[in-house]
């Protein structure tokens, strides 16, 4: 099993979802918050498909590639959960070293915000990655599902009615 740049978000946020995820029970099609970070994805840089590419290498997909400059962008709605963007474009870089593709950076955007923030990939995110990665499948791997977070903090989730129903 390839381990995507979703999988990598979701470890950083709820191990939980991450294991729902990865055991195909996707509940994002019934997401307000998610549909609404699709159409800020799509309108707000309308003219990039122009000139950049999208990219999908070894289980990873990346929607805008600038492979002249060799930058990742990455956009989202908001900066809420910012770490766990963080990590997976770093997971992206790492992913297009592994196959040869040295990057100079990824660019994190938050188009609502008019914010943006340059990334690099270090060794010690390598590091990082890697055992990130071997945490990833062993949470993937177990048969029952991770214990739930507080659900002060899952408020937001796709997943919320899923895991607190009849709560």
């Amino acid at each position: 099993m390839h381990i995507t740049g979703t999988h990598f978000n979701y470890y950083q946020i709820c191990q939980r979802k991450l294991w729902l995820f990865a055991s195909n029970i996707q509940m994002e099609h019934t997401s307000d918050l998610v549909y609404e970070g699709k159409l800020v994805h799509e309108s707000s840089y309308e003219s990039r498909g122009e000139k950049y590419s999208e990219l999908e290498v070894d289980g990873i997909k990346i929607d805008f590639f600038d492979a002249k400059n060799k930058i990742v962008h990455e956009v989202k709605k908001s900066d809420k959960r910012e770490q766990a963007h963080l990590w997976q474009l770093k997971y992206y870089l790492y992913v297009l070293q592994k196959n040869g593709i040295a990057c100079a950076s990824g660019i994190l955007e938050y188009p609502k915000l008019r914010q943006r923030e340059e990334v690099f990939l270090s060794t010690v995110d390598v590091e990082e990655i890697e055992l990130m990665k071997i945490k990833i499948a062993g949470i993937i791997q177990t048969e029952m599902a991770p214990a739930r977070l507080a659900v002060s903090l899952c408020r937001n989730c796709s997943y919320f009615d899923f895991c607190w129903i009849g709560e």
